[in-house]
């Protein structure tokens, strides 16, 4: 989850993109001109070496334009070829 925010901040639409669930994934990630200045975990469930799934809720901060605003969002995750991939939110 850390490392797909990174990604968002930085704008890295090509990492956020193979990090995505082949299932799930679409065509192409757009990036627009938010900017995130903040994120916080507020649960992991599973997900550890041993799990093959794992849910991450978090809060991201961003700021569009002047307008500061926050999402909250509960993230799945499957392994795949020993990887994390996000599948969808909750």
């Amino acid at each position: 989850m850390r490392s797909r925010y990174s990604a968002f901040a930085l704008g890295l639409a090509d990492y956020l993109w193979r990090t995505w669930h082949p299932r799930t994934r679409p065509s192409h990630v757009h990036l627009d001109d938010t900017v995130w200045t903040g994120l916080e975990i507020v649960e992991v469930v599973d997900g550890t070496e041993a799990d093959q799934d794992g849910v991450v809720e978090f809060i991201a901060s961003f700021r569009q334009g002047r307008r500061a605003s926050r999402v909250r969002e509960r993230s799945r995750f499957e392994r795949r070829a020993g990887c994390w991939m996000y599948v969808d939110a909750e």
